[in-house]
């Protein structure tokens, strides 16, 4: 490290050979000395060397066809880096984009103790008040985000008698234990008039690097602007950046990695 805290300019090629051996064993599975050579440009012997000192740290192990693929110490540091990421930070954007493409309220929210917790927002053309607030609840049973929160956290469902916030709210148990099934097997959900009379909002689920329910993305407006027509417009959107955040968090679909 400079004097000015900033990297040094200069380039150690034995760790830049390194990054290029994991650089080619993460494009190619597994491989061997003579094949990392033909690809990296690397003599068989560099290879060999390479080999060595990665695997003594972990970085690279040797599979039983003798053949070389990536440690498990790559999943470690790549742990490391995931559990660094704020999901505010990297859904941001996407709240934005989906405002600018929907008109509507945008909002993320994470899993709390009952209900899911709005953490980030960004204000639609028509912003709605109070809904849109940091720290306010979605009810688990009455909102599209705590019923994504029901859906994919493996919570228990709440038991009756369910507090009914307007005449569409869910209050039967059985009924709501249907909904998030449902739910659960589309993968997002619509609350239509269920907390406040007059408000619309889709919700989808955004998972982090090991699947688990990380956050949700959501958006509302007023049921007589979002109305049944434009959420078949927004719903794609929503879904898309849905994905796009769970994947920036180091979120495959499962088999994905296989094809």
């Amino acid at each position: 490290m400079s004097r000015t805290r900033q990297p040094s300019t200069r380039r150690i090629g034995a760790a830049e050979r390194a990054i290029a051996l994991l650089d080619t064993l993460a494009e190619g599975g597994e491989l061997g000395t003579n094949e990392i050579a033909r690809r990296t440009g690397m003599t068989p012997s560099t290879v060999s060397r390479q080999l060595g000192t990665l695997v003594a740290a972990g970085l690279v192990e040797r599979a039983p066809s003798g053949r070389y693929r990536l440690g498990l110490r790559i999943v470690h540091l790549a742990n490391a880096l995931l559990a660094r990421l704020d999901v505010r930070e990297v859904a941001r954007p996407h709240l934005q984009e989906l405002v600018t493409t929907t008109g509507e309220t945008a909002t993320l929210s994470v899993p709390g103790d009952t209900d899911a917790i709005t953490v980030d927002f960004v204000p639609g053309l028509h912003h709605v008040q109070p809904v849109s607030r940091l720290g306010r609840p979605s009810i688990a049973h009455a909102t599209s985000a705590g019923k994504v929160m029901l859906a994919f956290s493996g919570r228990e469902l709440p038991e009756g008698p369910l507090r009914a916030y307007t005449p569409r709210t869910i209050t039967d148990p059985r009924a709501l234990a249907e909904e998030i099934a449902r739910v659960r097997e589309q993968g997002w959900a619509k609350a239509i008039g269920e907390r406040e009379p007059d408000l619309t909002a889709i919700a989808a689920p955004i998972r982090s690097a090991r699947g688990e329910l990380e956050a949700i993305v959501a958006l509302q407006g007023p049921s007589s602007r979002f109305d049944d027509a434009e959420v078949e417009r927004a719903l794609p959107v929503l879904l898309a950046h849905a994905d796009a955040i769970s994947r920036e968090l180091g979120w495959r679909p499962p088999g994905e990695d296989e094809r």
